[in-house]
């Protein structure tokens, strides 16, 4: 943070106003109040302002700011009248201010909730962006002080200014008066603010990742004069890629009559390189970094790749290092991969980059990759080199201080290149935007992640980033909801990856499975049945068989409608000597080829045992398939998607472009793409990789047709009393730990949301349980709610259908008799439920994940074994329904074992209204309805707890910023 003294009394210095943003070109700037000790810096701002600009911004000749304006300008009290500065290299290149009106325009304070805007930007600035996201930060700020609506003055000429108003997607209102267009915006956020918002996330994150992946030009620091080294290994594999910008060494150790390295133009700093250099690979000691980062902003290097260790992995020490550097290089405006990264990867034709430790280039392919750890991105190059696949880029983040797997995201959205991504992650720095990312992603390519580190319940060394407390098994279910596909290992990563980059994806689960050897293929089927395929019987071709036959049973098998997927099972063939051999390989893979390319698009998988020579000719051989036949997922993405990113960077084009987000990247052109068929040398492994593609692109099928939540739920609730309800239960000074509900004051608020809560009477005594009893009416319950007892009706805490007074008070008695004293147990007296399943809904709210929805039966079989379904609040009916069937006792819902059905219908509804309640009001943290009894007609809630606290703050929704470090 730049220095600040001297504030205005009114009010402290907001510093969480403060925010790293990237801009449109990619570039990043940080948003900041401005303070009194800005004179200077405003007053140098001001002059390189040009006079046209600054006739717009004050609408009259204004060439120097006087003294008195900049002290107006400097001085703020940080309510009513609010200053911005955006600043690069710690220099002003514009700014936004805010002064709160009355109905007549003058100036006023609070309690008016209207204040005048203004803004300016310089004019080398202009066009990247600054406005607009200028306008988020100061209408962030401005609701924060109560105020609701901007009121602006701009001369009609001033096009680009109406342009940022206009396009922000702000309810507003427009007239001209006096020669001038007189606007005003409601700054409440909207759906389509939010849309523009996130649309123009989406362009500047992407393109800042692009100014990384395709350099003009790269500087390696830390070039070594010998052989061996980090920098001179980078060095000696960007030559080896074939990279084809400028490349240039630099260290300052250089002697200076040492013109060349490798054939590389040899410096010993970056001034003395003539030229623009759009990328520095840093690779000097830790402690020489800082003195780097710094040459490099003053250069103008547009983004870095810190391959140096000594940062967050060593420590507390080197966690500040770590944070100083993100501060240096945003300041710059530059963005970092690392620190200790193991580097990047673009194997596009026109760029060729290899500025990573990786000694060999992958192939140039459909496949991007991201991982958080350069040990495994080792492994997984490897593994996709040695079984033919390609890459179209490749990242490894090591601590991932700045730029992370979110980032990369809304680059491989739109890159053509990229139809497949693949994710290893160890922590998640922005969980909700992940799931956001990821489930936009999805619905036009397959995301595919394995996460590390799931049980250690910490984050992996040199990952500054909040520990979210959501089970393993609930970021599971999560990432299935965004149509993520979630492995547990990087050789399943590397298999599914495969099939669906080179493949088609399936139309459904139906696999036609045919080789020559009965028991391979009997495995096979098995392990399709394991993983919820629908397998035919295998059709034995025998070990008699020839290439020709196995091509004409594929052909035929993908000819016939019931078939949507092919397994073929190879074992070498045996001599008349008895020994087996594989010499015909390369043939049998041809066949498969030429049956593939000539049949309905389906996806194909080989299954060998010992036959190399047929797995090293289906990864090397390469068809083309026919033009009514597109090749891979990305081929079925919706046409009329935008065009990847262009060199100079996107434009903001207005409405339309910037509610973007709702169409994908556009379709490849699959008449000249390169089809592989993948082979697998175990049956399982094939089988999960076909599975996977299965269950993805019923997802997809089904994203398409988004669920939505049914319209008279809105009729039945009463949200403006649930919130006068919970202000008043929160009091005027709330405990930030906050507070549970009584179960009167739980029912309460449910009631308001259409959910009903069977009442439960104390009995401190028995005649007390004789009284409720007589007064709800017999049969009963009688329960304790202490906390360690309840719900465990296994520990005889439960005693139900009490028909009479006789069995109650023989029941109360063995109850304290047995557990302890009536104050210990706390007992209460409820009227019986009609007989049904007993189910449990909880909602909770994670800081980090967000609010989730959970469902399972009751009981401890459930608990032991986790069964239970969870989406992401709010929940649409499709996520309702989908959480009922997708738990593994679903079956004792519909009728299991000639057990009549429940009424899934009204436990759907249920499910809706607890997910409309902690969405409408973030207070309520925690939701516990247990049990659920949910019977053939109806439910009941028999038990109930409500936790309220603060709401926390939802970053989501605010002005876009780049994570704090």
């Amino acid at each position: 943070m730049e220095p600040m003294s001297d504030q205005s009394p009114h009010h402290a210095y907001p510093d969480h106003w403060e925010a790293d943003v990237v801009l449109r070109d990619g570039g990043t700037a940080r948003v900041r109040p401005i303070a009194t000790d800005d004179a200077e810096r405003l007053v140098s701002f001001y002059e390189q302002v040009s006079d046209e600009s600054k006739y717009y911004r004050f609408f009259a000749p204004y060439p120097r700011l006087s003294a008195k304006d900049v002290r107006r300008f400097t001085h703020h009290d940080y309510v009513d009248r609010v200053g911005l500065a955006v600043t690069v290299g710690g220099e002003i290149i514009a700014t936004v201010r805010y002064d709160r009106i009355d109905a007549q325009g003058r100036p006023a304070s609070a309690p008016a909730d209207e204040a005048e805007v203004a803004f300016l930007v310089q004019d080398a600035h202009q066009g990247r962006g600054v406005a607009s996201t200028m306008l988020e930060h100061i209408a962030a700020v401005a609701r924060e002080r109560g105020i609701r609506r901007f009121a602006a003055e701009v001369l009609p000429a001033n096009t680009k200014m109406i342009k940022v108003f206009r396009d922000a997607g702000y309810t507003q209102q427009r007239s001209f008066e006096d020669g001038a267009v007189h606007l005003t915006l409601d700054i409440e956020p909207t759906a389509e603010s939010l849309a523009v918002q996130r649309g123009r996330e989406q362009r500047a994150e992407a393109r800042s990742v692009q100014r990384l992946l395709a350099p003009g030009s790269v500087a390696v620091i830390g070039t070594g004069r010998t052989p061996g080294g980090v920098g001179r290994t980078v060095l000696r594999n960007l030559l080896a890629s074939g990279f084809t910008g400028r490349v240039y060494a630099v260290n300052s150790s250089f002697p200076a009559e040492l013109e060349t390295i490798d054939s590389v133009p040899a410096h010993r700093s970056l001034r003395g390189i003539g030229e623009k250099v759009d990328l520095a690979v840093v690779a000097v000691p830790a402690d020489r970094v800082p003195q780097a980062v710094t040459d490099c902003g003053e250069h103008g290097v547009r983004g870095l790749v810190v391959v140096s260790a000594g940062y967050a992995e060593r420590g507390a020490a080197g966690r500040e290092r770590q944070r100083e550097l993100v501060r240096r290089a945003r300041s710059y405006g530059m963005r970092i991969i690392g620190p200790n990264a193991f580097g990047i990867i673009n194997t596009a034709p026109a760029v060729r980059l290899n500025a990573s430790l990786a000694p060999e280039s992958p192939a140039t392919g459909h496949i991007g990759l991201f991982t958080q750890s350069g040990a495994i991105g080792i492994a997984v190059l490897s593994g996709l080199h040695g079984r033919g696949a390609g890459l179209s880029t490749f990242i490894s983040a090591g601590n991932r201080a700045d730029l992370s797997g979110n980032d990369v995201l809304q680059y491989w959205y739109e890159d053509q290149d990229t139809e497949v991504a693949l994710l290893y992650l160890e922590s998640f720095g922005n969980p909700r935007k992940f799931h956001r990312l990821a489930r936009r992603t999805a619905a036009v390519k397959p995301v595919v992640v394995v996460k590390g580190a799931r049980h250690s319940g910490s984050t992996p060394p040199g990952h500054t980033v909040p520990v979210s407390r959501v089970p393993d098994a609930t970021v599971s279910a999560l990432m299935r909801q965004a149509g993520v596909i979630r492995v547990d290992t990087v050789t399943e990563m590397v298999d599914v990856g495969r099939l669906l980059a080179d493949q088609p994806l399936p139309a459904g689960p139906r696999v036609a499975i045919l080789g020559n050897s009965e028991s391979l293929g009997l495995l096979t089927y098995d392990a399709c049945l394991a993983e919820g395929l629908r397998p035919r019987p295998p059709r034995d071709l025998t070990t008699e068989a020839l290439p020709q036959d196995f091509r004409d049973a594929l052909a035929e098998a993908l000819d016939d409608p019931g078939c949507d997927a092919v397994i073929v099972t190879a074992i070498p063939w045996v001599g008349e000597n008895g020994e087996a051999h594989t010499g015909d390989g390369e043939v049998l893979a041809a066949a498969l080829r030429e049956a593939a390319a000539s049949r309905p698009a389906k996806p194909v998988a080989v299954v060998h045992v010992e036959m190399g020579g047929l797995a090293g000719a289906l990864a090397e051989a390469a068809s083309t398939a026919p033009p009514d036949a597109p090749a891979g997922p990305a081929a079925q993405a919706p046409p009329g998607g935008r065009a990847a990113l262009p060199p100079g960077g996107p434009e903001d084009t207005g409405r339309q472009g910037d509610t973007g987000g709702q169409e994908g990247p556009g379709e490849p052109d699959s008449a000249r793409r390169v089809r592989r068929i993948p082979a697998y040398p175990a049956a399982e492994r094939a089988v999960r990789a076909l599975a996977e593609a299965v269950r993805y692109a019923r997802w997809r099928r089904q994203a398409a047709t988004p669920g939505k939540v049914p319209e008279f739920l809105d009729e039945t609730i009463d949200e403006q009393a649930a919130a006068d309800l919970i202000d008043s239960l929160l009091g005027p000074d709330p405990d930030p730990r906050g507070r549970p509900l009584t179960h009167e004051e739980a029912a309460g608020l449910l009631g308001l949301y259409g959910i009903t809560v069977r009442p439960a009477l104390p009995a401190p005594d028995v005649e007390s349980a004789v009284a409720a009893a007589a007064r709800l009416g017999y049969p009963v319950a009688l329960k304790t709610t202490a906390p360690h007892l309840r719900h465990r009706s296994d520990l005889g805490g439960v005693r139900l259908d009490l028909p009479g007074e006789e069995a109650l008070r023989r029941a109360y008695g063995e109850l304290t008799g047995l557990l302890g004293t009536p104050a210990e147990l706390r007992p209460v007296v409820q009227a019986m439920a009609p007989r049904g399943v007993d189910t449990v809904v909880r909602a909770s709210i994670d800081a980090t994940a967000g609010a989730v929805l959970s469902f399972g039966l009751a009981g401890t079989p459930s608990e032991l074994l986790g069964d239970t379904a969870h989406r992401l609040v709010p929940a649409t009916d499709r996520d309702a329904s989908e959480l009922i069937r997708s738990i593994r006792a679903a079956p004792l819902l519909f009728g299991w074992r000639g057990s009549a059905p429940v009424d899934t219908p009204a436990l759907e509804e249920l499910l809706l209204r607890v997910s409309r309640l902690v969405d409408d009001h973030p207070e309520v943290v925690s939701v516990g309805l247990e049990p659920v009894v949910v019977a053939t007609r109806g439910l009941t809630v028999l038990g109930a707890g409500v936790r309220l606290a603060p709401a926390p703050a939802r970053t989501d929704l605010g002005p876009r910023r780049l994570p704090s470090y």
